[in-house]
C-alpha cells in the first residue's frame, strides 16, 4: 500500500510541475517601473468630505517607494486637520503588476477596511485611475501628476442614483 502511493505520488509531481505557472518576474519589474513618477515623499493639502456639511481641511502627505526589488510600490498616505493636526485619513496601498494577464492590482487598506482593485495605468503615463463598487455605492478616483510636477488626486462617491459628489481632492508636491 505504501509503495503504490509512493509510485503514485513519484508519477504525480512531475505532472503537476508542469501546470504550476512561473511568474515573470522581470516583465513584473519593468511594468512596475512605469509607476516611478510617484517614488518619493510628498507633502501638500488635502480636502475630504467626512459627513454632511463642509469637507475637512488637511495637511497632507504621501510616502511612495519601491519594495520587494521592485516588484510591489506601497504607497502610505496621511491627512492631518490643520486645526488640530490630529490625523483623520491614513491609507495604505499595495501595488503589483500581473504578469500573467497584464494588469495591476491595488490593495488599499483605510480605516480597519480593505479593498482590492485594478489600478489602470494613463495613457500618457503620468497617471492612475481606480475604483469599487459596494452594493449601491460606487467610487472613483483620479491620480495625475500635473504640468507643475504635483501629484493631484480626486475621487467621487456615488450612493444609488444620487449625483457623484466629490470624496477627497489632493495636491501634495515631491519634498526635495
Amino acid at each position: 500500500m505504501l509503495k503504490s502511493c509512493l509510485l503514485i505520488l513519484v508519477l504525480l509531481v512531475p505532472c503537476m510541475a508542469q501546470q504550476v505557472r512561473m511568474p515573470n518576474v522581470e516583465a513584473q519589474r519593468a511594468a512596475m517601473k512605469k509607476l516611478s513618477f510617484l517614488v518619493g515623499k510628498w507633502s501638500g493639502e488635502a480636502r475630504m468630505l467626512r459627513g454632511p456639511g463642509e469637507p475637512t481641511e488637511l495637511r497632507q502627505t504621501e510616502e511612495a517607494e519601491y519594495r520587494l526589488d521592485g516588484l510591489i510600490l506601497t504607497i502610505e498616505g496621511v491627512g492631518r486637520t490643520k486645526s488640530d493636526d490630529k490625523p483623520v485619513l491614513q491609507a495604505f496601498g499595495v501595488i503589483s503588476y500581473d504578469d500573467e494577464n497584464g494588469s495591476y492590482r491595488m490593495r488599499a487598506f483605510n480605516d480597519g477596511r480593505y479593498l482590492e482593485t485594478d489600478l489602470k495605468l494613463a495613457e500618457d503615463g503620468k497617471g492612475a485611475t481606480w475604483g469599487f463598487t459596494f452594493g449601491s455605492i460606487r467610487t472613483s478616483s483620479v491620480l495625475r501628476i500635473n504640468n507643475k510636477g504635483e501629484w493631484t488626486e480626486q475621487a467621487e462617491v456615488q450612493f444609488g442614483t444620487e449625483p457623484p459628489k466629490k470624496l477627497l481632492e489632493l495636491s501634495v508636491k515631491r519634498e526635495k
